[in-house]
C-alpha cells in the first residue's frame, strides 16, 4: 500500500544535520547530564568515585566507555526516590514498573521531561506518517505503565485526535474503530494479533477499516509478524522502541518511508552496543547489548543503563540519526536449553511461517530429571479446521523447523483456535517457565 512520505518541511532541522553537528551537540549535552547526575545523585557520585572518574574526564564522545554502567538492580536498590536528581517537589509525574520480579523501578519526570517526551513522540508519530488533524486510537495500557500517556500526550503534542481507550475490552475497541476510523493505531503487536482476530469473530474485515499505520512496540516482534500483521490488517506496521527507564515509548521508532530499525533520536539518548558478557563495546553493525545514556533528562538522568536487549547498531538512512535493528530477544529472557540459546522470537518466524497456524504461541518449559524439556503450544487459525492427523502433521512440521532452525529438540502442541492466553492489557507471556528454581 502508499505510504505518506514526509515532506521536507515536516523534519526538524537536528534531524538532517550532519554527523559533526550532531556529534557536538552530543557532547555537550552528555557532558551536562553527567556533571547533574555526578552532583545530584548520591548513586552516581559513589560509583564515578569507585571507578576513579569524574564528569570532566569526558573530553570526546569516546571517553563515555570510562564510566560505570548502570543496572535495575540499582534503580530497585535506590527505591523509590533515590535516582532522582531534583528535589521530589519538583517531580511532576512518577511512573513505574509492573515489579513482577521484586520491587518496581520508579521513574521521575519533570514539565521539561514530561515536554520533551511529548515532543520526540510527535516527532515518533510523524515518522510514521502521522499528521496534524489524524486520529489516534491509543490501545497501550495506562497508569503506572509509560505506554499509554505516553503515547496520548505524543499524540496530541503533533496535533492528532487521541481516542485514549487503554488496553483489553476487546469487543470496544472494534467498535470505536469502526465508529470512529481513526487513521492510526498504538499498541503492542501480540494485542493487534487480538484486535484482528476480534474483526474476523464479528465478521469484520480487518484490512476494510479505517486504519492505515500501526506503531508498535512494549515488546519484541519480529519481521514475520509485521508481514502478518500488514496483511491481514492492511496496514503499515512501524516499530517504535522505547523503555520507562530511560524514558518511555519515543526513545527510537521508525520511518514509515524506509521500515529498516527504528531510528534512535540521538540528539536525546546516546546508545552504545555492548559485549553483554563482558562489558567491551563491539562496532556499528555487531550484535550485542543496547545501552543508553540520557542527554537532556532532568527528574532521572541515567548513565550507560544496560537494557538487556540485544540489537545492532545500524548506520543512518532517512534521518540523520543512527537506527538500531529488530530486538532479537532480552539477554535475561534468553532461554538455556540443553546448551543451545533460545529466544521466543525464533519460534516466533517458525509458528508464523505455518498458513494454518495462528501468530499466537507459547513455550513451556519444564525439567525432567536433570534435562529441560519444552513443549510449543500453538494455535489454528479460526478459519481453519483439520482432522487429528492432519493437526498431528503440523506439529511434526513445527517439531522440525524448530530442530532444525534453533537446534532444540520439542514437543509441539496444536490447539483449536482462542486457545493460547490472549494478552488484554500488557505484553504477551511468551514463556511458561515450570522449572523449579
Amino acid at each position: 500500500m502508499p505510504v505518506k512520505r514526509p515532506a521536507p518541511g515536516d523534519l526538524e532541522p537536528i534531524e538532517t544535520a550532519s554527523r559533526d553537528e550532531l556529534m557536538a551537540l552530543q557532547l555537550q549535552r552528555m557532558r551536562a547530564s553527567l556533571q547533574h547526575a555526578y552532583d545530584n545523585v548520591p548513586h552516581y557520585r559513589t560509583a564515578f568515585d569507585a571507578k576513579g572518574v569524574k564528569p570532566s574526564d569526558l573530553r570526546q564522545l569516546s571517553d563515555l566507555s570510562l564510566f560505570p554502567f548502570t543496572v535495575k538492580s540499582d534503580l530497585r536498590d535506590n527505591y523509590p526516590f533515590g535516582m532522582f536528581a531534583v528535589p521530589r517537589a519538583q517531580v511532576a509525574r512518577i511512573h513505574a514498573s509492573s515489579g513482577t520480579t521484586g520491587k518496581p523501578t520508579v521513574v521521575g519526570y519533570t514539565r521539561s521531561d514530561i515536554s520533551i517526551w511529548a515532543d520526540l513522540v510527535a516527532r515518533s508519530i510523524r515518522a510514521a506518517g502521522g499528521r496534524p488533524g489524524d486520529m489516534v486510537h491509543i490501545a497501550y495500557g495506562y497508569g503506572l505503565f509509560t505506554g499509554g500517556l505516553g503515547a496520548h500526550y505524543g499524540a496530541e503534542r503533533a496535533g492528532c485526535t487521541v481516542v485514549p481507550m487503554s488496553g483489553g475490552q476487546t469487543e470496544k475497541q472494534v467498535q470505536l474503530i469502526q465508529d470512529f476510523k481513526p487513521d492510526l493505531i498504538m499498541v503492542t503487536p501480540s494485542y493487534m494479533q487480538v484486535i484482528i482476530e476480534e474483526f474476523v469473530r464479528q465478521g469484520l474485515d480487518p484490512a476494510a477499516s479505517s486504519l492505515k499505520v500501526g506503531i508498535f512496540g512494549a515488546e519484541p516482534w519480529t519481521e514475520a509478524m509485521r508481514s502478518d500483521i500488514e496483511a491481514r490488517a492492511g496496514i503499515d506496521a512501524v516499530d517504535i522502541y522505547g523503555l520507562s527507564e530511560v524514558m518511555g515509548p519515543g526513545v527510537a521508532s521508525e520511518c514509515i518511508e524506509s521500515k529498516d530499525g527504528p531510528v534512535v533520536w540521538e540528539d536525546h539518548f546516546y546508545p552504545e552496543i555492548i559485549n553483554p558478557d563482558t562489558g567491551e563495546l563491539v562496532p556499528d553493525g555487531q550484535e550485542g547489548e543496547l545501552v543508553f545514556t540520557s542527554l537532556t533528562k532532568e527528574a532521572m538522568p541515567v548513565i550507560r543503563y544496560r537494557t538487556r536487549d540485544l540489537t545492532r547498531l545500524l548506520p543512518p538512512t532517512s534521518r540523520a540519526f543512527r537506527r538500531i535493528g529488530k530486538i532479537v530477544g532480552r539477554s535475561d529472557d534468553m532461554m538455556i536449553i540443553r546448551g543451545v540459546n533460545v529466544f521466543p522470537t525464533q519460534v516466533e518466524e517458525i509458528v508464523l511461517a505455518h498458513p494454518q497456524l495462528s501468530g499466537l504461541y507459547q513455550l513451556h518449559v519444564s525439567r525432567e530429571g536433570l534435562l529441560d524439556q519444552v513443549e510449543v503450544h500453538c494455535e489454528l487459525l479460526s478459519s481453519t479446521a483439520v482432522t487429528g492427523s492432519e493437526r498431528a502433521v503440523i506439529a511434526q512440521w513445527v517439531q522440525q523447523r524448530v530442530k532444525t532452525l534453533v537446534g532444540i529438540s520439542t514437543r509441539a502442541c496444536v490447539f483449536d483456535p482462542n486457545s493460547i492466553e490472549r494478552t488484554q492489557t500488557g505484553k504477551a507471556r511468551r514463556v511458561v517457565d515450570k522449572r523449579p528454581r
